[in-house]
């Protein structure tokens, strides 16, 4: 697998009114691979969102570099190559809307790149598709749902063509059945056309779904690796202020208790074999 997103040595410090830098990244060393599914875990003030900024530019680091398919994102002459490379979709959805009409919405950015016409409405409709807004794409935003306004937020960004999309929190506003609505959209991009997720999430079940996980405390990586090895690390991830999946849960206060159990299962039915076997 090629890189997608190179970091390497990362280092960021937000400026404050006094002069001083508040360090929210602390040598960050990551490649994301092209057509991976990464979530990024973390508490509030891991750095995760910092990092999520780092990754199409929106933030420069102040030590260290952050490449995109080769790419320099301290290269300002490169910025829109890698903002198209790499598509944002952030936390409120109402913040990314901009228009009265889904398929205007859709539309935006491409009518400022100047694409022609055709090539706008080709894309709109696919996008469109792509995240099941098709049937909306007369309506007017306002009047969706919090997981409806995500994925036209989303379409906005598919019609750009990224290679990869970076999604910051993107279900926090969400009630269960929005956040399911985005996850399952989120998830067919990946398996099913290729595109780089990356999902930066505080939500277990959210960072289960991806291929790896990433988590950060302290604006440093604390542990890498498949959904499976990471969660197994529970005591661990309770220091770092994050609790595990509940099957995970389950499996961890019965092992206490003295039952000989693995800590894999992710599923409700991986749990419930794993329960059944040890009873059989």
């Amino acid at each position: 697998m090629d890189e997608m997103i190179r970091l390497q040595g990362v280092k960021y410090a937000y400026p404050t009114a006094e002069g001083v830098a508040l360090p929210a990244l602390d040598g960050i060393t990551l490649d994301i691979h092209r057509g991976s599914f990464v979530a990024v875990l973390g508490h509030n003030g891991s750095g995760k969102s910092t990092l999520a900024k780092h990754l199409n530019g929106i933030l420069i680091p102040t030590e260290g570099k952050v490449l995109v398919s080769g790419m320099d994102t301290a290269d300002e002459d490169r910025l829109l190559d890698i903002r198209r490379t790499v598509g944002m979709v952030f936390q409120n959805p109402d913040n990314q809307i901009v228009a009265n009409v889904v398929e205007e919405d859709v539309a935006f950015a491409l009518e400022n790149l100047g694409v022609p016409s055709e090539e706008i409405r080709r894309r709109v409709d696919e996008a469109l598709k792509l995240v099941g807004m098709y049937e909306f794409r007369t309506h007017a935003p306002h009047l969706l749902s919090g997981g409806q306004k995500q994925r036209v937020a989303i379409a906005g960004v598919i019609a750009m063509r990224p290679d990869c999309i970076v999604l910051d929190e993107p279900t926090a506003m969400l009630d269960p059945r929005g956040r399911d609505e985005v996850l399952e959209t989120v998830g067919r991009l990946n398996r099913e056309y290729g595109v780089t997720v990356v999902l930066i999430t505080h939500h277990m079940e959210e960072a289960a779904e991806a291929g790896r996980v990433v988590v950060m405390s302290d604006g440093r990586v604390l542990m890498d690796g498949s959904p499976r090895q990471v969660f197994q690390r529970v005591e661990e991830l309770r220091k770092a202020g994050l609790s595990v999946p509940e099957t995970v849960e389950l499996l961890w206060e019965l092992k206490e208790c003295g039952m000989n159990l693995p800590l894999d299962a992710l599923t409700v039915e991986e749990c419930a074999q794993a329960i059944y076997a040890l009873l059989h």
